[in-house]
């Protein structure tokens, strides 16, 4: 029987050597790349670019303020919720034309959310985005890993597209104070629609065309449960980011999405062409690594959170102060991105995987010295700023560890468990513990509860992948 195996070196053998320059790519690669990499950085790039706009965007489409948490709901839900229906969808029919037709639905979207006349208007515009989203992600990310074979050139390709992604995320928080101080909040959304415009026209060209051999029929119970528990549990953890835990529709929509995903579980083990494999769950390297994506997520979004409300209501900072700190945090990301599939090469994706969740969770640990004090103000980018390079570190060497050793038919299930991961690891990480420093009469007192769990929860969570995958390496 064969024996999946790891990226990390075996003990009998020499670790590979390094590549100081990374693989050649041809031209045509590098424009395979740039599509690929900046319809994935538009998406993330959504993510955020609204948060800063939204106190101005609400009276100007008569939304009430607590009306104004599904702006970002309405996007978050179907985003995450389809990940896994579209990923195979797009595995079975045909990946290329599942990505240019999330790219002409965003890019639409985008337009109707740009020129939105009232609340209904501008929500359907998000949603229809987060549906767009939902087939560039996964689609995109099995493109990316069928057209760059396993190895160095992998790496380096998803090294270049985590970078990208956490990027987007970082500069959608300083673009969205510019874009809406200088021009107002529907350039935010026109700014999509332009990034889909100059991404549509040059994806037919370059994209082969990537499906499975064989047309197995689509697991219609599998979709419906997965799709219907996925939307109810980030529904839950969305609202409860807002609200609080204790409301009857959170109580509900979070028991419903539990269930939901249980029966899928049943579903699966049974049917004859399951929608997620059960044994591709049950490899380590898939299980491991997408914890630690989960976690490596889940807790930087909340530590961005709760900085971003200590920088301005402790150290009263200007919202364009708090986005040059996250720039400066952006330019070390990207500086993270281009070393790490260098660092994979050398020490293998597990051992790169656990030492940057460890680099994560102490530099997160080093934040509980920030104060009421100026000083803190240069503590706290340091510390958040490196902290992101070991955050980069994770994405990529997560991606590489749950891809490796997987076939191109099946690439489409393992990227889109990896997109799902970060798309709950985003929804996850405020709601639960994000809102803990809101919930304290002293904010200070509450940032430092937050980063205090957090950081114990990245450092627990380096210790039990080191574990799970050092018994899967030493297995094989």
């Amino acid at each position: 029987m064969a024996i999946d195996t790891t990226t990390a070196p075996s003990p009998q053998a020499a670790p590979p050597a390094p590549q100081p320059h990374g693989p050649k790519l041809s031209t045509r690669d590098k424009l395979v790349l740039f599509v690929l990499c900046a319809a994935q950085f538009m998406v993330a790039l959504d993510f955020s670019v609204l948060n800063v706009a939204l106190p101005v965007l609400g009276p100007d489409l008569g939304m009430s303020h607590s009306a104004l948490q599904w702006a970002v709901t309405a996007f978050a839900l179907p985003s995450g919720g389809f990940l896994l229906l579209f990923g195979r969808t797009g595995d079975l029919f045909g990946r290329r034309k599942l990505f240019l037709a999330g790219l002409a639905l965003f890019g639409l979207a985008s337009l109707l959310a740009t020129f939105a006349w009232d609340p209904a208007s501008f929500l359907a515009g998000r949603a229809l985005q987060g549906v767009g989203a939902a087939a560039i992600v996964p689609t995109g990310m099995s493109l990316l890993t069928t057209t760059f074979p396993e190895g160095p050139a992998r790496d380096r390709a998803l090294g270049i597209s985590g970078t990208l992604l956490s990027l987007g995320f970082t500069v959608g928080m300083v673009l969205g104070g510019v874009l809406t101080d200088t021009l107002g909040w529907r350039s935010t959304m026109g700014l999509l629609t332009l990034f889909a415009l100059i991404v549509l026209p040059l994806a037919p060209g370059l994209l082969p065309e990537s499906r499975t051999p064989d047309r197995p029929r689509l697991d219609i119970p599998g979709a419906v449960t997965v799709t219907g528990g996925l939307l109810s549990l980030i529904y839950a953890l969305s609202t409860a980011a807002e609200r609080g835990f204790g409301g009857t529709d959170v109580i509900v929509t979070l028991i419903a999405g539990v269930l939901l995903l249980a029966v899928f579980g049943y579903v699966e083990s049974r049917a004859e062409s399951p929608l997620v494999s059960l044994p591709m769950l049950r490899r380590r390297t898939v299980a491991w690594g997408n914890l630690g994506g989960l976690v490596t997520f889940s807790m930087m979004s909340t530590v961005v959170f709760v900085l971003t409300l200590y920088f301005q209501e402790v150290l009263h900072l200007s919202a364009f102060e708090t986005g040059l700190i996250f720039g400066v945090q952006g330019v070390l990301s990207v500086v993270a991105g281009v070393y790490a599939p260098r660092i994979i090469g050398r020490f293998g994706a597990r051992r790169t995987l656990v030492g940057s969740l460890a680099g994560q969770g102490v530099l997160v640990a080093a934040l509980l010295g920030i104060g009421g004090g100026g000083w803190s103000v240069w503590l706290a980018t340091a510390a958040v700023s490196v902290a992101s390079m070991f955050h980069l570190g994770a994405i990529v060497s997560y991606g590489v560890t749950v891809t490796s050793g997987v076939p191109d038919a099946e690439q489409g299930l393992a990227t889109g468990l990896v997109t799902s991961t970060q798309q709950v690891g985003l929804t996850v990480g405020i709601p639960v513990l994000g809102v803990l420093a809101t919930t304290v009469p002293d904010l200070l007192t509450g940032t430092r509860t937050v980063l205090a769990i957090d950081a114990a929860v990245v450092l627990a969570t380096a210790a039990l992948v080191s574990l799970g995958l050092r018994r899967k390496a030493s297995r094989a």
